[in-house]
């Protein structure tokens, strides 16, 4: 088991150094002000975190993304593995489903932004919105492949309702949970972003557009390599730990 993982992280490390080896080498082959080289776009980061603009918008940034993610799991979840498990509740809900995953998340933002104004309660509203369908189309599917022996196993047994829905029905939903969370936050981040960018006075897409307007590509390099290692640090030491803890019982 140690050689194993000695192995990957050899394979990880090499993998981020000749990453950072081709982008090293393509600035060269550019104007610095077009892709700036890791050196200053560290010490980009370095200056964003002395002047506390850095930890001051990324923790803006970090709520939204917490809260909407939050929002969009438990609504999801709820409406996904009802649909799932029952086919007429289905059968009338697929459309608005359907609905839900192709309007584009733009039109959905512009739109709570309008209706309930420039404010915090539209934005996080717009990013759940947009994340909502997709948790329930893949809680859909976890609730539809639920093995119906153990349910009747379980019910013959006479458990309780507590029991055969903690015990029996959600350990098979976890690796769709699982699935549902890691796809929702790599959407919800870059959702909030685009929220920030057109609507609020703070938070990562909101640095990322002043940026933007001064043609500064070292720091909206700066802003998104630090929001992205903040990102991989969640899914390495609580989501990845978190999956492999709760599919244990396989």
């Amino acid at each position: 088991m140690y050689e194993n993982f000695k192995s990957n992280s050899i394979l990880r490390v090499s993998s981020l150094f000749i990453f950072l080896l081709i982008w090293w080498f393509s600035s060269f082959l550019y104007n610095n002000s077009l892709l700036p080289s890791p050196n200053i776009v560290f010490t980009k980061i370095l200056e964003e975190i002395d002047n506390n603009e850095l930890f001051f918008h990324t923790f803006i940034t970090l709520k939204r993304v917490f809260i909407s993610f939050i929002i969009a799991m438990i609504i999801g979840s709820v409406i996904g593995t009802f649909m799932g498990r029952r086919e007429k509740l289905n059968t009338f809900f697929d459309d608005w489903l359907v609905l839900g995953l192709n309007v584009p998340a733009l039109v959905i933002i512009i739109l709570c932004y309008v209706w309930f104004g420039l404010n915090e309660t539209a934005a996080i509203l717009a990013v759940s919105i947009n994340k909502i369908p997709m948790v329930a189309v893949i809680l859909r599917e976890g609730a539809r492949s639920i093995e119906k022996e153990y349910v009747e196993v379980a019910k013959f047994y006479n458990i309780s309702k507590k029991k055969l829905i903690f015990h029996v029905i959600l350990p098979q939903l976890y690796p769709y949970l699982m699935s549902a969370a890691r796809s929702g936050l790599s959407l919800i981040w870059k959702i909030v972003l685009v929220v920030e960018l057109l609507g609020r006075s703070n938070g990562v897409g909101f640095k990322l557009y002043g940026f933007f307007q001064f043609f500064d590509i070292s720091g909206i390099l700066a802003y998104t390599f630090s929001f992205v290692l903040i990102i991989l640090f969640v899914e390495f030491i609580f989501v990845r730990p978190l999956e492999k803890k709760l599919t244990r019982w396989r």
